[in-house]
């Protein structure tokens, strides 16, 4: 956001990162708590990511929207001394767009692929053991 609307980066800018980060990684929290639930509950990897993302969309939607529309007037910088603080504001808008999308896609993709991984080596030593078991008691 900073490069399309031609802004230095500056302290304001990097605190307004901070501010992305802080509220970007709540939102995966989010998602992730609800997935994990899901898996707890039994349903495989995919499926729990996938139920988490769409079920957890809206107050993901509602938190990123509430944070860039209250960082607009900041953003446009209209006013005395405003200037000072509009790279905050387009550094918070510019990083919650492409935060929240990456929490809404990135984050269950990684999550599915991950807990997939985690219970394909689970079933893969399960039947090493077996194998193993079978062949010591004969």
């Amino acid at each position: 956001m900073l490069i399309l609307t031609g802004t230095d980066l500056s302290v304001p800018a990097l605190t307004g990162a901070i501010m992305t980060m802080g509220v970007a990684t709540a939102n995966s929290i989010l998602v992730i708590a609800f997935a994990r639930q899901r898996l707890d509950a039994g349903m495989p990897p995919l499926s729990a990511a996938l139920e988490a993302g769409a079920t957890r969309l809206r107050p993901v939607l509602m938190t990123a929207m509430a944070m860039i529309l209250g960082m607009i007037p900041m953003a446009i910088g209209i006013g005395e001394g405003a200037e000072q603080n509009a790279p905050l504001g387009r550094a918070v808008i510019g990083g919650l767009l492409f935060a929240t999308v990456s929490t809404l896609l990135f984050v269950p993709i990684v999550f599915a692929s991950f807990h997939q991984r985690l219970a394909d080596r689970k079933a893969r030593k399960n039947s090493d053991d077996a194998s193993t078991s079978t062949n010591v008691s004969v």
